[in-house]
């Protein structure tokens, strides 16, 4: 019993249990710690879907009219009048406008019953056309041509009111102030105007950004019944129907339109077409395009500032972001070199290779076609060397690898992983492409390829 108590006391130790779940709950643990880590640290090719469509291309301009124009003074002094039609055609001879130093001719338009409508259905015509021509291009951002359009109306009125004193101008000859009224003839033909603005003798060489800016922009209306000086401007007179419209356009724009020759103009302020010759003029401070015309001067005589629009062809086909575009480089094999092996029958070519012991013999190396032209193919480069020897079928003809050439593409990912296809580019600008469809190694319509090229190579496998 004593020697039992004097035994030493022991800890118990309880014994180990293995959970097998507990395990598997921690490998399961680190393995999601792990590709946690990896997809946050590794590079992932973000998809586009290739669709079809067309660029958005800015046509739309504002152009200055260039004419050839001339002031013609006035020979008196005194209140004019004026009574050829703005915008109608003079001819030599034709009265155009009167100085008088009475104010005689002011009285008898001031002479009549104020009920009484002295215009006919004709006049009423022009005032209604005048109006609806001001109403269908008015906006609020360019609300300085309300004031314009006061004194065309007022100088139209004028002018007619004149009409009805020409009926009656054998009283006026007749009358003891007679010679105290200068009649002013057109001493050329041309295109009547009642204004000016400076850009008389601008030329398309001489244009610059400046005369661009219309919040600078005055023109002074020659109104009926103004007191005028001897030698002040009486009225413009347009000589010719050869006028034109100059535009500022970048270089690139400047190529288009030369290679063009033509362009179809439409006059936004009335939706008419015309077609327009076009010169290229490399001025002081930019690049700018003329656009010449034979025709439609009347229309916009009154006009210095024309807003057009170019209409040209839009290229229609797969529209691509510019970032999916990449440059790269192949092998250019002879046609008749590459020939169909292996299990699926793919496009390759025969290599020659050496065994050990120096004997000469042939492998199949599968590689696909990415382009042909000029009876060549573009080879991947990633399978062959420079310095390898490729055999013709069916002959002893050796052809070495070292030509190369460069494809222009994309990085296709329908198969899960990075293909490059040769695309066509047939317009872009600064963030989309349009690329040809439906051709031999190419795109279609619902692809989707690698948004931005510049993180892909090829072969590399998608995230997804």
């Amino acid at each position: 019993m004593a020697n039992n108590r004097s035994g030493k006391i022991r800890q118990y130790r309880k014994p180990l249990n293995i959970n097998l779940g507990m395990i598997i709950f921690g490998c399961i643990s680190v393995y999601i710690v792990i590709c946690v880590v990896l997809y946050f640290t590794s590079s992932h090719i973000i998809g586009y879907e290739v669709k079809a469509g067309s660029l958005s291309v800015d046509n739309v301009y504002k152009g200055i009219a260039i004419r050839q124009e001339e002031i013609v003074s006035s020979t008196g002094s005194g209140y004019i009048n004026y009574y050829a039609r703005e915008g109608g055609r003079v001819a030599v001879g034709d009265l155009v406008y009167t100085v008088d130093e009475t104010g005689k001719i002011a009285e008898m338009v001031g002479v009549g019953d104020p009920d009484e409508n002295s215009l006919s259905n004709e006049d009423l015509g022009e005032l209604k056309s005048e109006i609806l021509g001001f109403t269908s291009t008015f906006s609020p951002q360019t609300f300085s041509e309300v004031y314009d359009f006061k004194y065309d109306v007022q100088g139209t009125v004028m002018k007619l009111a004149n009409y009805r004193i020409l009926e009656n101008i054998d009283v006026l000859n007749a009358s003891t102030d007679a010679g105290l009224v200068d009649f002013c003839r057109a001493a050329k033909t041309g295109i009547i105007i009642y204004s000016t603005d400076g850009y008389e003798e601008l030329t398309a060489d001489q244009v610059k950004m400046a005369d661009f800016d219309t919040d600078k922009y005055e023109k002074k209306p020659l109104i009926s019944n103004d007191l005028v000086n001897k030698g002040d401007a009486a009225y413009k007179i347009s000589l010719s129907e050869h006028w034109s419209i100059v535009i500022p356009v970048t270089p690139e724009r400047a190529a288009e339109l030369t290679e063009a020759e033509y362009v179809q103009v439409k006059f936004l302020k009335n939706q008419n077409i015309s077609w327009g010759q076009v010169a290229i003029h490399e001025n002081e401070d930019g690049t700018y395009a003329e656009l010449m015309f034979n025709n439609s001067m009347l229309t916009f005589c009154t006009d210095r500032y024309i807003d057009i629009e170019l209409i040209t062809e839009d290229e229609t086909g797969l529209k691509i972001p510019n970032t999916a575009i990449v440059e790269k480089e192949f092998f250019l094999v002879p046609i008749e070199y590459v020939t169909k092996g292996g299990n699926s029958g793919a496009d390759g070519v025969l290599r020659e290779v050496y065994t050990p012991d120096g004997k000469a013999g042939t492998e199949f190396i599968e590689t696909p076609i990415y382009d042909e032209a000029d009876g060549e193919y573009y080879l991947d480069d990633s399978t062959l060397r420079i310095g390898d020897y490729i055999l013709k079928p069916d002959s002893m003809e050796k052809y070495p690898i070292s030509k190369r050439g460069k494809l222009t593409g994309v990085y296709n990912i329908n198969k899960g992983y990075a293909d490059f296809k040769k695309i066509q580019v047939l317009s872009d600008n600064e963030e989309y492409s349009i690329v040809k469809s439906g051709t031999t190694y190419g795109l279609s319509v619902y692809d989707y390829i690698a948004l931005d090229a510049s993180s892909v190579e090829e072969h590399d496998f998608t995230s997804e």
